[in-house]
């Protein structure tokens, strides 16, 4: 047996990691002694040594075992013999003639006695397993392979991996080698997958234009004619410019009590956070409730109630905290002239920042608002303002502007078709017909709420017979049980109203109920010195009166 190969290397080593090596042996360390040239002298075994054996001397030589001289039955078959070298050096054995050069033969002819090789026998079978038939020195590494396959394999790189007809990788040489047929058929399977390829590339990029085209019209997109940019600044004077300039001070207020909620408008006053606003806007916060202002801008704060007051229909509240307040300008309600245009903000059904504009439709409207708690106590007596502008549920507290953009009223109530009354709750949509409060009138009590907490009422010192059907507002007449219509010391008493007076006019403008007179006396300040015309016992007489005041609630 040779040495074994201090590199490990196959056929003489462990099996290499690609695949399990198969039981090979190097030609020159099989028992049976290749066929030796003519005039070679078989060695001769040594008594003391036995066998004798021919060690290698180095590259390009084999080492060659040296048989017994007996007659040799048979060669076992090999598909090439290699040429060996003349040995260097014999260990214990008799000299012996180089070996020439052995003829390669696909069969080793059996050796008769004498050393005359014997008529050739045919060739054994080759064994079924084709490890069995490997040489790796040969041309064709496995026994029967064709020159061309020989070849091909080699080129292959030998004995490394090779590709098999499925596509996977053979674990060892001569396995899975493709037939033409097989190579057809793949070179078939790779041409309609790169067709299939190449038709999903087309048609996505067929689509993708499609796409293109139906978006910009095709190779010839429609383009319309448009007017060109223009600055975006307005008029001053204008319901853009005026709308600009009253946006960043009016707030949108969400009300909410322990039995119901709202929603309505405010201005903001000044840069102290106090804002104007409707009663009936924060009365559902009562007095556990909270009310949250939201500004132009979408930025949010708490608010307190300030003061409020049911007869003027008027409320102030405070925010604390914000930056950046923009106060509205406050206009004089009494310049404005029927036909005047103006423009209201508010939030309708909660659209905040809503804009309407329309013109003043006449002054001196005497309308009553509220009543709902039965007792009268929350009637709202206002001598209004009234516009077509559109306004509607939400925009009560909101400003109403003239055409410089400063508030001359406040948004409180609109006539509903739905009910045919001035009520600033009801559901029903603007049908032109709305009603503002005097921003003169408003101002005071403004200042008032937030001075004091509370609003002054001025008062002539009269009940009025609210049953009254005739023109004019009657005093009420003398009943022991509720006491003198006149109350003793008060203005009226002092001016000589006396019980059964009708007053027809106060300032020379005509009284034709007793809300009216209401209206009309509360668009005055405490103070303020009137005209009342009265008729008593069918004649008329012109009396001087100073309005006296009461605290409001």
């Amino acid at each position: 047996m040779h040495d074994p190969d201090p590199y490990s290397t196959p056929p003489y080593g462990e099996p290499g990691p690609w695949a399990p090596a198969p039981p090979v042996q190097h030609p020159a360390a099989t028992a049976t002694p290749a066929p030796a040239a003519h005039g070679a002298v078989p060695a001769t075994p040594s008594p003391a040594t036995g066998p004798a054996t021919v060690e290698s001397a180095g590259p390009g030589t084999a080492a060659v075992p040296a048989a017994p001289v007996a007659p040799v039955a048979s060669v076992a078959p090999i598909a090439q013999a290699a040429p060996v070298a003349p040995a260097a050096s014999v260990a214990q054995a008799a000299p012996a003639a180089p070996a020439a050069h052995a003829a390669p033969a696909a069969h080793a002819a059996p050796v008769a006695p004498g050393g005359q090789a014997s008529p050739v026998d045919p060739a054994p079978a080759l064994p079924a397993d084709p490890w069995r038939r490997y040489d790796p020195w040969s041309a064709a590494p496995v026994a029967g392979a064709t020159a061309a396959e020989g070849s091909r394999r080699g080129a292959l790189g030998g004995g490394a991996l090779q590709y098999t007809g499925a596509g996977g990788l053979a674990p060892y040489p001569g396995a899975g080698i493709l037939t033409e047929a097989q190579q057809r058929r793949q070179a078939r399977r790779w041409l309609v997958g790169g067709a299939l390829l190449v038709a999903l590339v087309a048609g996505g990029l067929g689509g993708a234009v499609g796409v293109y085209l139906e978006r910009n019209g095709g190779l010839n997109p429609v383009e319309l004619p448009q007017a060109a940019a223009e600055p975006i600044g307005r008029s001053a004077d204008s319901v853009a410019g005026i709308a600009a300039r009253a946006l960043p001070g009016v707030v949108t207020l969400h009300v909410s009590g322990s039995e119901e909620s709202a929603t309505g408008t405010g201005f903001v006053l000044d840069s102290l956070g106090y804002i104007l606003t409707n009663n009936h806007v924060v009365e559902p916060a009562g007095d556990d409730g909270g009310i949250t202002v939201v500004f132009n801008g979408g930025q949010t704060a708490e608010a307190e109630v300030v003061g409020r007051d049911s007869g003027y229909d008027l409320a102030v509240v405070r925010v604390t905290g914000v930056k950046g307040l923009k106060p509205l300008y406050l206009g004089n309600s009494d310049n404005v002239r029927v036909g005047d245009p103006v423009v209201a903000i508010g939030a309708p059904f909660d659209l905040e920042g809503t804009v309407t504009s329309g013109i003043i439709s006449a002054k001196e409207r005497p309308i009553t608002a509220g009543g709902e708690s039965g007792d009268g106590s929350d009637v709202s007596y206002v001598d209004a303002l009234q516009t077509d502008a559109p306004i509607n549920p939400g925009n009560s507290g909101g400003p109403l502007l003239d055409a410089q953009g400063h508030v001359i009223g406040i948004n409180s109530a609109i006539r509903s078709a739905a009910d045919g009354t001035d009520t600033g709750s009801a559901r029903a949509g603007s049908i032109g017909l709305g009603f503002a409060i005097p921003v003169n009138q408003g101002k005071r009590v403004a200042e008032e709420l937030i001075n004091t907490g509370r609003a002054t009422h001025p008062v002539i010192g009269v009940t009025l017979d609210m049953d009254y059907a005739g023109d004019g507002a009657r005093v009420g007449t003398a009943d022991s049980a509720a006491g003198s219509p006149v109350t003793a010391g008060g203005p009226a008493d002092r001016a000589g109203v006396r019980a059964g007076d009708v007053i027809t006019e106060i300032d020379g403008r005509r009284v034709h109920s007793g809300e009216e007179l209401i209206v009309k006396t509360r668009a005055h300040r405490p103070g303020d010195r009137l005209a009342l015309t009265i008729q008593r016992d069918g004649r008329e007489r012109t009396l001087t009166l100073v309005l006296g005041s009461s605290g409001g609630g």
